[in-house]
């Protein structure tokens, strides 16, 4: 059930791979989750119906988070005699129980991390299994089952099920985390940043002494947390690390090159095709794990000059000589800054226009009225759409957008408060300023923007 969710998606590829018959069933069915789906013949029912579990008559329903109790399949679960879990206990008992398992969590940077993750493992030959919040390109998929010893699986703050409401990492027995970063989110469920904190702290109490934490040095947050940590190989990396420290970053327009210096001596230097230096503080937070495997770090480090990059992470969909649209996942503030800034440093020379629909549990609050307005003062153009679904703000404190354009507006910023999709379309129409560079953020389908864009630029 919410089997187009990112981590749902990816448990039921996994399930299919070990020769299980799997289906599902979701409300919003939209790539790329939806096309990974049907590749594998996974079949999806929606709407949501107690029939749907009828007609299948399952051996085992694994409920996504997003389902609530009152979901007509969840009822009808509920009073049935079918076993029933959540994607959590699932993905532990069917792939982690032999496995040395690393955890990538933070609020910030969880799926990308993940994502090097899996890839230096694989590309050193080792074979990982992995689970990631986002489709790798290397791979064109966001899962794989391996023959070797590791799993590789991004690990989430949010609550697990209806009927289980601590977060999903504390199930997936982590023998080594990379802690990337620790803010206020998921505004629906917590209801301050210490209420997380205290969920990270369990997490870093349940690694074995034999295991490592690795965290950034940017998050006082973070801090307070491996103070708690079982283990006592903890490894900081960074701007400001005395252990692994990023240096001399400089932003090309393929990518990026730093240096990482291990407690001040010299250690790689790094040929990135990704941008910002949040990615590179990701990457020396991945050479820390493989230089605590006691793997290649310099093979590991050679390695990112095959890293495609993930769907919806700085991801170009359409480039021409002027005219460049870019999708990215960001939805949170700071993600929101460092990815405009990330891009401008990619294409300094063109104007960047910031398309953003507040889709999440957390943007489509008023919450971060204030930071958001900040984080898209980056940008040289503005277009806000409507905040997604505002009904499901329980208390009514909705994101304002007409009043962050305003602000935005009062900074000397080009900034549209739009109605739909088809109102960005009319506005992109309008803007003359050339080269451009299109940056579409949205944690949701965002009723087909990205295509549309394409479309009329093609036109154009």
């Amino acid at each position: 059930m919410a089997v187009c969710g990112t981590g749902m998606g990816s448990l039921a590829g996994l399930l299919k791979q070990r020769g299980y018959h799997v289906c599902g069933s979701d409300s919003n069915i939209y790539p790329p989750m939806s096309t990974e789906l049907g590749k594998q013949g996974i079949e999806i029912f929606s709407p949501y119906a107690a029939l749907n579990i009828k007609r299948v008559n399952p051996d085992l329903v694994i409920v996504g988070n997003a389902i609530s109790k009152t979901n007509p399949e969840a009822d009808f679960l509920i009073h049935s005699s079918i076993p029933y879990c959540s994607m959590p206990e699932a993905l532990n008992h069917f792939f982690l129980s032999d496995k040395e398992v690393i955890v990538i969590t933070g609020t910030h940077g969880k799926t990308t991390t993940s994502a090097l993750m899996a890839h230096m493992l694989c590309e050193l030959g080792l074979d990982p299994s992995f689970m990631v919040g986002g489709v790798l390109n290397n791979f064109s998929s966001n899962f794989k089952t391996g023959t070797g010893e590791y799993f590789v699986i991004e690990g989430d703050e949010y609550d697990t099920a209806f009927f289980d409401k601590g977060p999903k990492f504390l199930h997936y027995n982590p023998r080594h985390v990379i802690m990337t970063s620790l803010e206020f989110d998921h505004a629906d469920i917590y209801k301050d940043l210490n209420q997380i904190t205290q969920n990270f702290i369990k997490l870093a109490r349940i690694i074995p002494p034999q295991g490592s934490l690795h965290f950034c040095d940017e998050s006082s947050e973070l801090k307070k947390v491996v103070k708690e940590a079982a283990t006592s190989n903890i490894v900081m990396y960074g701007d400001d690390s005395s252990e692994w420290r990023v240096q001399n970053y400089t932003p090309l327009a393929t990518g990026s090159e730093f240096d990482i210096q291990v407690c001040g001596r010299q250690r790689a230097h790094i040929t990135s095709p990704q941008t910002g230096r949040y990615n590179a503080h990701n990457v020396a937070a991945c050479l820390s794990v493989i230089n605590t495997l006691k793997l290649n770090v310099a093979l590991a480090a050679a390695s990112l000059k095959t890293f495609r990059g993930i769907k919806r992470r700085q991801e170009i969909l359409y480039q021409d000589d002027q005219t460049i649209i870019i999708d990215d996942f960001a939805h949170h503030p700071t993600a929101v800054d460092k990815t405009i800034t990330a891009v401008k440093e990619m294409f300094p020379t063109h104007h960047l226009v910031a398309i953003f629909e507040p889709r999440s549990n957390t943007s489509r609050r008023a919450v971060f009225q204030k930071e958001y307005t900040a984080s898209f003062a980056k940008a040289h153009e503005v277009i806000m759409a409507p905040v997604n679904q505002p009904e499901k703000v329980a208390d009514g404190r909705i994101l304002d957008v007409p009043a962050m354009v305003a602000c935005l507006k009062q900074q000397g910023i080009t900034a549209h408060a739009v109605g739909g999709t088809q109102d960005i379309i009319d506005v992109i129409r309008a803007i003359k300023k050339r080269p451009r560079v299109l940056l579409v953020m949205s944690n949701g389908g965002f009723d087909g923007i990205h295509q549309k864009l394409i479309r009329e630029i093609k036109q154009q």
